[in-house]
């Protein structure tokens, strides 16, 4: 894995944007309608940008997954942060979905414990390439990343089926939350 340059934007955007096409949790806050791709897509150009100034951005090798983190505990308040924020409510979430997705924000952020993180937000692997290890292979240099910065791992996910793979490499569920959908929160901690 190495490090993303801002020229793998789109890439990272395209590889997130298919991956998480039938996403339980990115569907609940995208506005639902005939532009619904676009809205995903905008989503994860938010989150890209996010992670590029507060986080880190990753690709394989191969350039067929890549992972968006994010350290919550870098995260500030700027001019460009706000800007992204009105993009986002413009571009992705809909006025009326405003008051749903900050609700789910405040749950998450309620939920998640006030320590310094290595939040995994996204990790998506091109779908054409899913299911040969390569999504494994980068989640295992992410958890050595993670150690290397001595930053357990958290996320979220929606994806029942998913849920055994994250088992594997050590991850716990620490909570459970009922929107229209069942969010499941995980934790790795830091190797001993």
């Amino acid at each position: 894995m190495k490090k993303a340059k801002y020229t793998d934007k789109d890439l990272i955007v395209d590889i997130l944007t298919k991956s998480f096409e039938s996403n339980q949790s990115v569907n609940y806050i995208v506005k639902q309608d005939e532009k619904r791709l676009e809205r995903i897509k905008a989503l994860m150009e938010y989150s890209f940008e996010v992670c590029y100034l507060f986080g880190d951005v990753f690709i394989s090798d191969y350039n067929y997954a890549c992972a968006l983190v994010l350290y919550p505990d870098k995260k500030r308040t700027t001019l460009k942060s706000i800007l992204l924020d009105i993009k986002l409510i413009l571009s992705c979430v809909g006025i009326n979905n405003i008051k749903k997705t900050l609700a789910r924000e405040a749950l998450i952020k309620k939920i998640q414990p006030k320590e310094s993180m290595y939040y995994l937000w996204f990790i998506g692997v091109d779908p054409d390439y899913q299911g040969g290890r390569i999504g494994s292979a980068l989640l295992e240099e992410l958890i050595a990343d993670s150690g290397l910065k001595g930053r357990p791992i958290y996320l979220e996910t929606s994806t029942l089926k998913n849920l055994p793979w994250y088992k594997k490499f050590g991850f716990k569920i620490y909570h459970e939350a009922e929107l229209s959908y069942k969010l499941f929160f995980l934790k790795r901690e830091l190797n001993k």
